[in-house]
């Protein structure tokens, strides 16, 4: 939380499965073109925040799965811990009450789950017990401390950024499930229900939220939906440089090094796909707008400078085409770093 130190134009607080990462797209596009956009448009001024029922390990795995970005918040275990940045530091003040052993977990059958909750909650009572049951995917059933839960969890985070006088400008939240309901019902923020919502989270709207404008159920899966919801609530831009077929007509309004980074990967990834024109006016526009002292890192650590990589691409034209590829180049440069999150 130290290292934030301003109020971020944008703070999105997405759920995962099945909300910014979609399992039925083998080719995870919705992902990637919403990664292309966040790292385009939105890391420099705004906060990625994720929220998610997943365990820190469950967690990581994901992320060996799929093409995820490294968000600046992450919140675990149904709200019960709150780590920051790609070295998951745990928030003290949260977690010192939070931890997963204030959570219980289990596999309920969507037909039973309401007669098991209300049984649950009968026991719970008459043990003095004050925990919250949630119910979500048609499977899962949590049982937290009151206190706990993902929407506590960012209640306490915009308490935190109120307090140091940085609180966002605008936050969206993004869920499909039931375990994400508390979220869209914090004041003072938009929500955005994926198409591919559960009936549990639709319900909940129905009976609580229903008629409220600043809750919209988004007409796109998962990621592609918060893209949808980003452009409904004039949050900013929702073009993916993904979407944009002619790089030279890739613009922002105002300088901004990760869009550029963003586009020569993009650009890197298409001419070796044979998709982008083999055309030599993209290759000197490519190399115009690189840093010439810019040198790019391998994954297997061979290191070379930006315009010779830039150089040797034009006879590699087209040797990925029909195959998932991705670059895995890390850029420096003099005054900033900047990867890139491509397929």
């Amino acid at each position: 939380m130290d290292r934030i130190t301003k109020a971020a134009r944008l703070m999105i607080v997405s759920d995962l499965d099945h909300t910014m990462v979609d399992h039925h797209d083998p080719e995870n596009m919705s992902l990637l073109r919403f990664n292309a956009l966040w790292e385009s448009n939105y890391r420099h001024d705004s906060l990625l925040v994720f929220s998610t029922g997943r365990s820190p390990i469950l967690y990581k795995q994901l992320r060996k799965e799929k093409p995820m970005l490294t968000p600046d918040i992450t919140i675990l275990s149904v709200g019960t811990e709150i780590t920051f940045g790609n070295s998951m530091l745990p928030d003290d003040g949260w977690d010192e009450t939070e931890q997963r052993p204030h959570k219980v977990s289990f596999y309920v059958d969507k037909t039973k789950a309401q007669a098991v909750m209300n049984q649950l909650s009968d026991c719970l009572k008459k043990r003095g017990l004050d925990a919250k049951i949630i119910y979500s995917g048609g499977m899962d059933l949590d049982i937290l401390p009151q206190g706990a839960g993902k929407g506590q969890a960012l209640i306490y985070l915009l308490k935190k950024f109120k307090t140091k006088g940085i609180l966002p400008v605008n936050t969206l939240v993004c869920g499909d499930s039931g375990n994400d309901a508390e979220l869209f019902s914090i004041p003072d923020v938009y929500g955005v229900m994926v198409s591919n919502a559960q009936e549990e989270l639709l319900q909940w709207h129905a009976e609580n939220a229903k008629g409220n404008p600043n809750i919209i159920h988004a007409k796109e899966r998962c990621a592609a939906g918060i893209i949808e919801a980003i452009g409904h609530f004039n949050l900013g831009s929702n073009t993916s440089p993904r979407d944009v077929a002619d790089f030279l007509e890739c613009k922002v309004d105002h300088v901004n090094p990760g869009y550029e980074v963003v586009k020569f990967y993009l650009f890197y990834e298409r001419w070796r796909r044979g998709e982008a024109d083999n055309c030599e006016t993209y290759i000197a526009s490519l190399k115009a707008s690189c840093d010439p002292f810019a040198i790019v890192v391998f994954p297997y650590g061979a290191e070379k400078t930006l315009h010779e990589c830039i150089h040797t691409m034009k006879g590699r034209y087209g040797d990925q085409k029909g195959k998932q590829f991705g670059s895995g180049w890390i850029v420096y440069c003099p005054h900033q770093l900047a990867q890139a999150h491509g397929s």
